[in-house]
């Protein structure tokens, strides 16, 4: 199985399955001396793991990890970095009943067509449940780039037909863990919640976006032709599970624009600037020195309580109908994971960067 690898110079090999014994990652590529904050790291898992209130999965998970490698004294010393986190509530049999039927939006007809086998366990590989280690890994990245100045947050801001009627530089970043759904908004965060909890006593699930910021970031960061800043940030958060859309700056609105009233105009603000941001901090690109931000739409979980027609490996129809314990809505979760690719990108187009010219 191809595919394991993102990165790269800084990048990061992922491994395990949802109900196998454990999940975890190898990070290679992180300097030497970069000194590590066990408990942010921590607090970063605990924003993404199940559990953690009613309109998420109840699957319960410490999601504790464990470094193995690459740290010495709290320190990294320029090794591969490897770690691990044991599944510790795995309940399989919710599973049994679906092993030889496609769910319908899932996995499981691509992986069986492909590989001649899968692990209905579920879902093993295409788990969501793999995203964890991209949020450790995440987490070091944050650690160097904060090293630079450079700072990333974000939020839900749509939940199906309830949006959060704010730009990004409206925003503030602190009110974002104020409430279970993570909208820095008290009064659309307790309507997003409100309709989340009628679609889950429906048996159903909905979908929404979580808009992401990426403040401080340097003129420079991103690559011609094919590695561009903004493609790789497309890459990194199209490669999250249920994510079906992505767009950056003033994205799919742009062509609601003429050219003399999307262009961003340069004006010298002590050091050149732009104007306006419409370019989302990407031009070429390349970073150009002003806020990166962009939009990530995730479809409702295709798991539902609910009964479907479906088929079976044989080609029968059969009904199918979920058990066990799913997010209604994945958004909440979501949040700490596009943080964590975004600081991946960045944080490898950082180290790319040093190759640029000489200093």
């Amino acid at each position: 199985m191809a595919g394991n690898t993102f990165g790269h110079i800084f990048t990061l090999t992922t491994f395990g399955e949802s109900h196998g014994e454990a999940i975890g990652g190898i990070i290679d590529g992180c300097p030497a001396g970069l000194k590590i904050d066990m408990a942010f790291v921590q607090r970063e898992l605990d924003r993404r793991k199940p559990g953690q209130s009613h309109i998420v999965t109840q699957r319960k998970e410490g999601d504790e990890v464990k470094f193995l490698s690459g740290i010495f004294e709290g320190v990294t010393t320029g090794a591969p970095i490897g770690f691990i986190i044991y599944n510790e509530n795995q309940k399989s049999k919710d599973y049994e009943h679906m092993k030889d039927a496609f769910r319908p939006s899932h996995a499981d007809y691509t992986y069986e067509t492909k590989y001649g086998l899968r692990d209905h366990r579920g879902g093993g590989r295409s788990s969501a449940r793999e995203t964890a280690s991209r949020v450790v890994a995440g987490a070091v990245a944050k650690l160097l780039l904060n090293r630079h100045g450079i700072k990333i947050f974000a939020y839900v801001s749509q939940v199906m037909d309830v949006r959060l009627g704010k730009k990004y530089s409206e925003i503030d970043p602190t009110l974002i863990e104020k409430n279970i759904v993570r909208c820095p908004d008290e009064k659309i965060a307790a309507q997003m919640i409100e309709l989340i909890e009628n679609i889950r006593k429906q048996g159903d699930t909905v979908g929404g976006i979580v808009s992401c910021v990426a403040q401080k970031v340097p003129v420079g960061l991103g690559e011609p032709a094919f590695d561009k800043l903004h493609a790789n940030l497309g890459k990194a958060m199209l490669s999250i599970n249920a994510v079906k859309g992505f767009e950056y700056g003033a994205g799919f609105n742009s062509i609601h624009s003429r050219g003399s009233e999307l262009n961003d105009l340069f004006e010298n603000r002590n050091g050149i600037r732009t104007k306006t941001n419409n370019s989302g901090g990407i031009q070429g690109g390349i970073s150009n020195g002003e806020d990166i931000y962009f939009n990530v739409a995730f479809k409702p979980v295709a798991t539902i309580m609910q009964k479907q027609q479906t088929v079976n490996k044989s080609g029968e129809e059969v009904t199918l109908e979920g058990r066990g314990r799913h997010d209604p809505c994945v958004l909440p979760r979501a949040v700490p994971i596009v943080e964590a690719m975004a600081a991946l990108v960045l944080a490898d187009h950082l180290l790319l960067n040093k190759t640029a010219k000489l200093s």
